[in-house]
């Protein structure tokens, strides 16, 4: 009976490596591998760097009506803080986005903040099918995955609508 499991768990094992081997996940992130090679013929390569799979990740989530902005609460206290510097580059349109580029696949990583009243689960399919038509009509990679993570709600009211009293003067 012990000879029995054994060969039973070499078995399950095995299966285990199979399974893992039919989902190939993307093996490099996006700074350990800056290129992916997308075109080898006899006249040339053409190769895409990982941080352009990156920016039109986040261009085709920010297209969708109902993304306000994205990335968490520092890289987006860092991106107004950035917009406000004379000459600067302005808000970054990687900020927000994560992506795993291997040889023919890539997983993509969204952080956004909603506006509120819109549905989150309608939005976050529409920036999902978005950042896949886009990613794979540019570059020609599988995208296998687009996680999104909303971490916060933009309300009416915070764009400093809200009516500021002016402070009177003590002195004269």
């Amino acid at each position: 009976m012990a000879q029995n499991s054994g060969s039973t768990q070499k078995a399950q094992s095995s299966s285990d490596e199979r399974a893992t081997e039919g989902q190939r996940i993307p093996e490099t992130r996006t700074s350990a591998a800056p290129t992916r090679l997308a075109d080898d013929t006899e006249h040339g390569k053409t190769t895409i760097a990982a941080s352009v799979v990156q920016k039109i990740a986040g261009i085709a989530a920010r297209e969708i009506s109902g993304v306000y902005a994205m990335g968490g609460g520092v890289s987006r206290a860092f991106g107004a803080i950035r917009e406000r510097i004379p000459g600067g580059s302005g808000t970054s349109s990687t900020s927000g986005v994560q992506v795993e580029v291997g040889e023919k696949q890539a997983a993509v990583d969204l952080d956004i903040v909603v506006e509120y009243g819109a549905s989150i689960v309608d939005l976050a399919r529409a920036v999902r099918r978005n950042v896949i038509t886009a990613v794979e009509r540019m570059t020609g990679l599988e995208v296998i995955e687009v996680n999104i993570a909303v971490n916060d709600i933009h309300l009416p009211n915070e764009d400093g609508e809200e009516t500021v009293q002016p402070t009177t003067s003590r002195v004269e």
